[in-house]
Protein backbone atom coordinates (compact mmCIF):
# COMPACT_ATOMS: atom_id res chain seq x y z
CA UNK A 1 0.00 0.00 0.00
CA UNK A 2 1.61 3.50 -1.50
CA UNK A 3 -0.11 6.52 -1.08
CA UNK A 4 -0.03 10.33 0.45
CA UNK A 5 -2.72 12.28 1.90
CA UNK A 6 -3.05 16.03 3.68
CA UNK A 7 -3.63 16.84 7.50
CA UNK A 8 -3.33 20.44 9.07
CA UNK A 9 -0.33 20.95 11.48
CA UNK A 10 -2.04 19.92 14.48
CA UNK A 11 -4.32 17.29 13.20
CA UNK A 12 -4.43 13.25 13.55
CA UNK A 13 -5.29 11.45 10.30
CA UNK A 14 -5.99 7.35 11.21
CA UNK A 15 -5.91 4.79 8.81
CA UNK A 16 -7.09 0.80 9.00
CA UNK A 17 -5.43 -2.20 7.64
CA UNK A 18 -6.73 -5.48 7.91
CA UNK A 19 -4.13 -7.67 9.30
CA UNK A 20 -3.87 -11.76 9.77
CA UNK A 21 -2.85 -12.89 12.56
CA UNK A 22 1.55 -12.77 13.50
CA UNK A 23 1.76 -10.83 10.34
CA UNK A 24 5.01 -8.38 10.06
CA UNK A 25 4.09 -4.86 9.07
CA UNK A 26 6.65 -2.01 7.97
CA UNK A 27 6.00 1.23 6.86
CA UNK A 28 8.08 4.41 5.55
CA UNK A 29 6.64 7.54 5.88
CA UNK A 30 7.86 10.83 4.34
CA UNK A 31 6.70 14.35 5.52
CA UNK A 32 6.50 17.74 3.44
CA UNK A 33 4.99 21.15 4.37
CA UNK A 34 3.31 23.77 2.53
CA UNK A 35 5.05 26.59 1.87
CA UNK A 36 3.32 30.01 1.33
CA UNK A 37 6.05 31.88 -0.99
CA UNK A 38 6.73 28.67 -3.28
CA UNK A 39 3.06 27.47 -3.11
CA UNK A 40 4.63 23.58 -3.16
CA UNK A 41 5.26 21.27 -0.68
CA UNK A 42 9.07 21.65 0.82
CA UNK A 43 10.93 18.41 0.10
CA UNK A 44 11.65 17.90 3.67
CA UNK A 45 9.97 19.37 7.10
CA UNK A 46 12.93 19.70 9.41
CA UNK A 47 12.17 19.77 12.69
CA UNK A 48 8.76 18.70 12.57
CA UNK A 49 8.37 15.17 14.04
CA UNK A 50 5.37 12.26 13.85
CA UNK A 51 3.93 10.66 16.49
CA UNK A 52 3.02 7.25 15.14
CA UNK A 53 0.16 5.26 17.13
CA UNK A 54 -1.02 1.53 16.11
CA UNK A 55 -3.63 0.10 17.64
CA UNK A 56 -5.09 -3.32 17.79
CA UNK A 57 -8.69 -4.68 16.63
CA UNK A 58 -8.56 -5.30 20.84
CA UNK A 59 -7.94 -1.57 21.73
CA UNK A 60 -4.64 -2.17 22.60
CA UNK A 61 -1.48 -0.16 21.87
CA UNK A 62 1.00 -1.99 19.74
CA UNK A 63 3.27 0.71 19.23
CA UNK A 64 3.29 4.64 20.18
CA UNK A 65 6.23 6.40 19.09
CA UNK A 66 7.97 9.57 17.95
CA UNK A 67 9.66 9.93 14.44
CA UNK A 68 11.60 12.61 12.86
CA UNK A 69 10.06 14.20 9.66
CA UNK A 70 11.27 10.91 8.00
CA UNK A 71 11.05 7.37 9.02
CA UNK A 72 10.42 3.80 9.19
CA UNK A 73 8.15 1.97 11.90
CA UNK A 74 7.12 -1.88 12.24
CA UNK A 75 4.93 -3.70 14.48
CA UNK A 76 3.65 -7.49 14.89
CA UNK A 77 0.31 -7.95 14.55
CA UNK A 78 -1.18 -10.85 17.21
CA UNK A 79 -4.96 -10.63 16.44
CA UNK A 80 -5.87 -10.58 12.91
CA UNK A 81 -8.61 -7.90 12.67
CA UNK A 82 -8.83 -4.18 11.53
CA UNK A 83 -5.77 -1.90 13.21
CA UNK A 84 -5.66 1.29 13.00
CA UNK A 85 -2.55 3.21 12.49
CA UNK A 86 -2.37 7.16 13.24
CA UNK A 87 -0.19 10.13 12.52
CA UNK A 88 0.15 13.20 14.65
CA UNK A 89 2.86 15.83 14.24
CA UNK A 90 4.77 16.97 17.17
CA UNK A 91 4.33 20.72 16.53
CA UNK A 92 3.87 22.68 19.41
CA UNK A 93 2.07 25.49 17.62
CA UNK A 94 -1.38 26.84 18.70
CA UNK A 95 -4.37 25.64 16.74
CA UNK A 96 -5.05 29.35 15.49
CA UNK A 97 -1.60 29.69 14.49
CA UNK A 98 -0.37 26.02 13.14
CA UNK A 99 -2.31 26.55 9.76
CA UNK A 100 0.76 24.68 8.07
CA UNK A 101 -0.81 21.52 5.43
CA UNK A 102 1.39 18.83 5.84
CA UNK A 103 1.51 16.28 3.24
CA UNK A 104 2.81 12.36 4.49
CA UNK A 105 3.74 9.79 1.88
CA UNK A 106 3.40 6.52 3.17
CA UNK A 107 4.15 3.02 1.92
CA UNK A 108 3.13 -0.02 4.14
CA UNK A 109 4.40 -3.09 3.18
CA UNK A 110 2.12 -6.09 4.99
CA UNK A 111 3.88 -9.60 5.98
CA UNK A 112 7.51 -8.76 3.96
CA UNK A 113 10.67 -9.93 5.48
CA UNK A 114 13.49 -8.05 3.65
CA UNK A 115 16.39 -9.93 2.43
CA UNK A 116 20.14 -8.48 3.78
CA UNK A 117 21.79 -7.98 0.45
CA UNK A 118 25.32 -8.24 1.75
CA UNK A 119 24.76 -11.73 2.94
CA UNK A 120 23.59 -12.47 -0.82
CA UNK A 121 26.50 -10.99 -2.55
CA UNK A 122 28.58 -13.09 -0.16
CA UNK A 123 30.85 -15.53 -2.24
CA UNK A 124 29.54 -18.31 -0.42
CA UNK A 125 26.70 -19.66 -2.83
CA UNK A 126 25.32 -22.39 -0.21
CA UNK A 127 24.85 -19.50 2.52
CA UNK A 128 23.14 -17.52 -0.66
CA UNK A 129 20.67 -20.29 -1.33
CA UNK A 130 19.94 -20.95 2.09
CA UNK A 131 19.50 -17.03 2.82
CA UNK A 132 16.98 -17.16 0.15
CA UNK A 133 15.78 -20.52 0.58
CA UNK A 134 14.66 -19.27 4.67
CA UNK A 135 13.40 -16.66 2.89
CA UNK A 136 10.79 -18.31 0.59
CA UNK A 137 9.80 -20.47 3.32
CA UNK A 138 8.70 -17.19 5.44
CA UNK A 139 6.51 -15.85 2.00
CA UNK A 140 5.54 -19.30 2.09
CA UNK A 141 4.32 -19.49 5.96
CA UNK A 142 3.05 -15.86 5.20
CA UNK A 143 1.02 -16.68 2.03
CA UNK A 144 -0.71 -19.68 3.97
CA UNK A 145 -1.36 -17.24 7.07
CA UNK A 146 -3.21 -14.62 4.64
CA UNK A 147 -5.35 -17.78 3.12
CA UNK A 148 -6.69 -18.71 6.87
CA UNK A 149 -7.56 -15.53 7.40
CA UNK A 150 -9.01 -14.92 4.20
CA UNK A 151 -11.01 -18.47 5.27
CA UNK A 152 -11.72 -17.39 8.48
CA UNK A 153 -13.45 -14.15 7.16
CA UNK A 154 -15.43 -16.10 4.39
CA UNK A 155 -16.90 -18.57 7.17
CA UNK A 156 -18.06 -15.60 9.05
CA UNK A 157 -19.48 -13.65 6.25
CA UNK A 158 -21.27 -17.09 5.19
CA UNK A 159 -22.60 -17.61 8.93
CA UNK A 160 -23.48 -14.10 8.77
CA UNK A 161 -25.52 -14.48 5.41
CA UNK A 162 -27.32 -17.63 6.49
CA UNK A 163 -28.58 -16.19 10.12
CA UNK A 164 -29.71 -12.94 7.75
CA UNK A 165 -31.82 -15.12 5.38
CA UNK A 166 -32.88 -17.51 7.93
CA UNK A 167 -34.60 -14.23 9.96
CA UNK A 168 -35.74 -12.52 6.66
CA UNK A 169 -37.86 -16.13 5.77
CA UNK A 170 -39.33 -15.98 9.35
CA UNK A 171 -39.81 -12.31 9.43
CA UNK A 172 -42.00 -12.97 5.71
CA UNK A 173 -43.80 -16.04 7.60
CA UNK A 174 -44.94 -13.61 10.25
CA UNK A 175 -45.53 -10.82 7.68
CA UNK A 176 -47.97 -13.65 6.08
CA UNK A 177 -49.92 -14.64 9.20
CA UNK A 178 -50.63 -11.63 10.14
CA UNK A 179 -52.01 -9.94 6.72
CA UNK A 180 -53.84 -13.17 6.77
CA UNK A 181 -55.25 -12.72 10.65
CA UNK A 182 -56.22 -9.30 9.77
CA UNK A 183 -58.32 -10.33 6.45
CA UNK A 184 -60.01 -12.63 8.40
CA UNK A 185 -60.86 -10.42 11.48
CA UNK A 186 -61.92 -7.20 8.20
CA UNK A 187 -64.04 -10.47 6.43
CA UNK A 188 -65.82 -10.92 10.12
CA UNK A 189 -66.17 -7.18 11.11
CA UNK A 190 -67.94 -6.86 7.51
CA UNK A 191 -70.11 -9.77 8.08
CA UNK A 192 -71.09 -8.41 11.71
CA UNK A 193 -71.44 -5.05 9.98
CA UNK A 194 -74.13 -6.23 7.66
CA UNK A 195 -75.90 -8.33 10.07
CA UNK A 196 -76.76 -6.01 12.23
CA UNK A 197 -77.43 -3.76 9.44
CA UNK A 198 -79.57 -6.16 7.98
CA UNK A 199 -78.48 -6.12 4.60
CA UNK A 200 -77.63 -9.57 4.55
Amino acid sequence: LALYFHIGEREEKCIIEDIPTDTLVVGNYKVQRWDIHKHDFLESAPGLGMFVTVTSPSGEVLLSKLYGPQGTFSFTSYFSGEHIICFQSNSTRFAVTAGSKLRIHLDIRVGEHFLDESVIQAKDKVNEVNVRLEHLIEQIHHVTREQDYEREREEKFRKTSEETNSNILWWAIVQTLILISVGIWQIKSLRDFFIAKKLV
